[in-house]
């Protein structure tokens, strides 16, 4: 999946644009007269391929000049025959690499110099501006035939790359982006590899992460026992020995380390997962090949189609009902779907196997499908420095399988899944971080910091936005100094120093108490320490939801002029009134919001324990809807007696208690009610249980019901009961009726009350853009109904597809509601009429 798409904006490169650059008119067109242009290239343009493909252009169409990466993107000047250098520009626009993103291109005349040579110049800064870092890719298919072909000079290395492929962002340390300014400086090229780099005809002229086995970097495995294996075969021989007896592999990859075992092995599987402390919560896999993929689960044209592009994600994709070879039972413990996908190193590829002959275990069989997890316990960042690895992942693996390249930027796995024929990131990571998406306006420097959990964060500048790769929870110091590094890459590689911060409103987030911290002395340097008279900062907070709808908003390219019908679905976000909200209709543009509809308030009784053990919020939900909490309800049989008292008294005396207005507390709620889930070991399991359980079935005609309730006060918000769904759900589990028919019925009724309220908004403001955002959409069952629905309404539909819908993608909407109020602020001028609250 590409990121949010850049249009290409080019100038003229015919005689119109000769001779609004200075020369004259009368001879920049005419046939056979020979002109200088210089094309100045915007965008992801280095690190593609993009100088070696201007080169072979010129050359082609006999063209001198030279082109040069400079800070700004790639700086091209080309002399010859007007009719040359206008099919040149052409090309440029038309024939880029595949892998770049051009944001526009600036075109001026200058005087002919007379040269009859094209050379690739050496790379300088700018006059102004900044290139945009390539992202990650995975090994293409010329280098994966080489790595198999006995006769080529890189057979069997791994660490394979050339032009198109393999590691950009994770080991660039400065722009432009030349060899010197990565983590590759340290390995002199050899002759040969000089030879390539410098050829014009070569796949590999100026890749600059060349290498091959005489100059490249080495691997070397740590078995259990201390001793090392150092040359790349034995190493990959000792580490696949270690996976065929049942041990747990930490291997170093492009990002950072990844944890691996045999997916098919229960004692593996349950050993990593008991040391990794991981719960229930699925791992991904890495299969050996495509057809191996497609055994093991279900992929249509738009999953394959991911799974084998050049980002290389987990996709989330059915798992059959008979997979060959068949995963552990313990590598996703009661989910329907798997985390799945391939290959997208050198020394991935080498790890199936199989051992070429001659080699040590040549007789162990190939490998076809790995947990492939990431190197961290749950929630921390994941590991990337060889000494932080060594202490954070010692308990973790039996080996190591590492090398000497250095990471010099963390990079997790990026996760994917269709939904309803579209593409919905669950997280955006590797081959997808630092990619740019397009806003809307032009903002000042701005960096907003996202949320505490799944935080990534979010720099922007002009009409560019860059995300961070995934951090992960803000609740240790491996995660904060994970992020300070995550935001210090951003500004040194986009040259941007932010001028404001965005934030939640919560007072109590960690990532607000940062920018809080930041704000009030801030370098104007990019090492961390502070600079001499630094300027404080003002900080902007911004209410949760609205940054959800926000940041949906932002992917659709919409400008604000217009309020959408804002529906934000989640577990918790600190609302303008001081309750948990969650279940949120909002009319919103970029610059504030009105609360239209919400779900009806219960109380959340002891925060986090409600939020681990659903069977609280079952008993809240019950007591709201005046249902006694009898033995024969599964979450009341769960609750042991004492705490059950003790939440008696809580939601009588109301110690310790908000009010919630959350659908994922309700989806807690269903689940544990239904007996699916009591308590969860993270994120979202109750509410992803009961979905999986729930795809399929019908509600026979039967949905259940929200009941609406006008507004108490003029101008107020509507409220949708949940006591009616909550009734209906306790009559169905005493009159046995499966959970698949209870759950589809659940799950109509969010929808039927999705499109109720829609269409009330579209009746009283003339609205037709409805936007999906919070956690709660990444439910595909929920997404894809709700969004046919809607269709089938009328509305036009807004859903986050390269950001994720949830807290993942929060900084985005955060960073472009921050510069909304700025430019308000500015213009000073008065909100619309249709958006009244301004809080943030």
């Amino acid at each position: 999946m590409p990121a949010s798409p850049v249009p290409t904006l080019v100038a003229p490169a015919g005689p119109a644009a000769a001779a609004e650059a200075g020369a004259p008119a009368e001879t920049a067109g005419s046939a056979g007269a020979r002109v200088r242009h210089r094309f100045t290239v915007y965008g992801v343009v280095q690190g593609v391929g993009f100088r070696p493909f201007v080169h072979a252009t010129a050359t082609g169409l006999g063209l001198a000049g030279s082109v040069r990466n400079d800070s700004a993107g790639v700086q091209t000047e080309v002399e010859g025959p007007w009719e040359a250098v206008e099919e040149f520009g052409r090309l440029l626009r038309e024939n880029a690499p595949p892998l770049a993103q051009i944001e526009r291109v600036t075109v001026d005349a200058l005087p002919p110099r007379g040269e009859r040579d094209f050379t690739i110049a050496p790379s300088g800064p700018a006059a102004a501006g900044r290139t945009q870092a390539p992202a990650d890719t995975a090994t293409c298919a010329e280098c994966l035939r080489e790595l198999a072909d006995p006769a080529d000079r890189r057979y069997r290395h791994p660490f394979i790359t050339c032009t198109h492929c393999g590691p950009r962002f994770t080991i660039i340390t400065d722009l432009p982006y030349d060899r010197p300014v990565t983590t590759m400086a340290g390995f002199p090229m050899c002759a040969d590899c000089e030879r390539e780099y410098t050829d014009p005809t070569d796949r590999r002229f100026h890749a600059q992460p060349i290498a091959c086995p005489a100059c490249g970097p080495r691997l070397e495995f740590l078995a259990p026992d201390g001793r090392r294996a150092s040359g790349d075969e034995e190493a990959l021989a000792g580490a696949a020995r270690l996976l065929a007896d049942g041990g747990v592999l930490a291997v170093k990859g492009i990002g950072g380390y990844h944890l691996a075992c045999l997916a098919t092995d229960e004692a593996a599987v349950a050993t990593l997962r008991r040391r990794k402390r991981r719960g229930d919560k699925p791992f991904a896999v890495m299969a050996a090949d495509l057809a191996t993929a497609r055994g093991i689960v279900e992929l249509d044209d738009a999953e394959t189609r991911l799974l084998t592009s050049p980002a290389r994600p987990i996709v989330l994709a059915r798992r059959r009902a008979d997979p060959r070879p068949r995963p552990a039972d313990a590598v996703a413990p009661g989910n329907p779907d798997l985390g799945l996908m391939l290959p997208y190193t050198p020394v991935h590829h080498l790890l199936f196997g199989p051992r070429p002959r001659g080699a040590g275990d040549a007789g162990l069989p190939g490998i076809a499908v790995l947990v492939m997890t990431s190197g961290n316990l749950a929630g921390e960042p994941i590991a990337a420095d060889d000494a932080d690895a060594a202490r954070r992942l010692a308990h973790l693996a039996d080996g190591w399988l590492r090398h000497d390249r250095p990471i010099h930027i963390p990079c997790d796995d990026s996760v994917v899944r269709v939904v309803d024929g579209i593409e919905v990131m669950v997280r955006r990571s590797r081959g997808y971080a630092p990619l740019p998406v397009r806003l809307p306006f032009a903002v000042a420097p701005t960096l907003a910091v996202g949320a505490d959990l799944k935080n990534s964060c979010c720099l922007g500048s002009g009409r560019s936005a860059w995300l961070s790769g995934h951090v992960g929870d803000m609740d240790d110091l491996a995660t904060l100094a994970a992020f300070d590094g995550a935001v210090t890459h951003l500004e040194h590689l986009t040259g941007t120093r932010p001028l404001r911060l965005a934030a939640d409103a919560h007072p109590g987030y960690r990532s607000r108490a940062w920018a809080t911290e930041r704000s009030r002395a801030r370098s104007a340097r990019t090492d961390g320490r502070p600079a001499p008279d630094s300027p404080a900062r003002p900080v902007r907070f911004v209410q949760h939801h609205h940054a959800h709808i926000a940041a949906a908003m932002v992917e659709r390219g919409l400008d604000g002029t217009t309020p959408v019908i804002g529906f934000a679905f989640d577990g918790t976000g600190y609302g303008t009134d001081g309750t948990v909200w969650g279940g949120e209709v909002l009319i919103a543009d970029y610059l504030g919001f009105r609360r239209f509809a919400h779900l009806g308030h219960v109380p959340l009784a002891g925060g986090d324990a409600s939020v681990r053990r659903p069977y609280r919020m079952a008993l809240t939900h019950l007591a709201a809807a005046g249902i006694a909490w009898e033995p024969d309800l599964p979450p009341v049989a769960a609750a042991p007696p004492n705490e059950r008292e003790v939440l008696a008294r809580q939601l009588r005396g109301g110690l310790g208690v908000v009010p919630t207005s959350s659908v994922g507390r309700l989806f807690d709620a269903v689940s544990a009610l239904l007996g699916v889930r009591q308590t969860v070991d993270f994120d979202a399991q109750a509410a992803i249980e009961l979905e999986a359980r729930s795809r399929g079935a019908t509600a026979d005609g039967r949905p259940y019901r929200f009941e609406l309730r006008e507004p108490a006060a003029a101008g107020g918000p509507l409220i949708a009961d949940p006591g009616p769904v909550v009734r209906a759900v306790v009559a169905d589990w005493r009159g046995g009726v499966d959970v698949a028919t209870a759950g589809a019925r659940f799950h109509e009724a969010l929808v039927a009350l999705v499109v109720t309220l829609a269409q009330r908004a579209r009746r009283d403001l003339g609205l037709e853009t409805v936007a999906l955002a919070g956690g709660v959409f990444l439910n595909a069952l929920l997404l894809a109904s709700a969004r046919r629905a809607l269709l089938g309404a009328g509305f036009d539909v807004v859903v986050s597809r390269s950001v994720p819908p949830d807290d993942g993608g929060l900084a985005l909407g955060q960073l472009v509601v921050a510069a909304a109020g700025d430019r308000l602020e500015r213009e000073a001028r008065p909100a619309g009429p249709a958006v009244a609250d301004r809080k943030r």
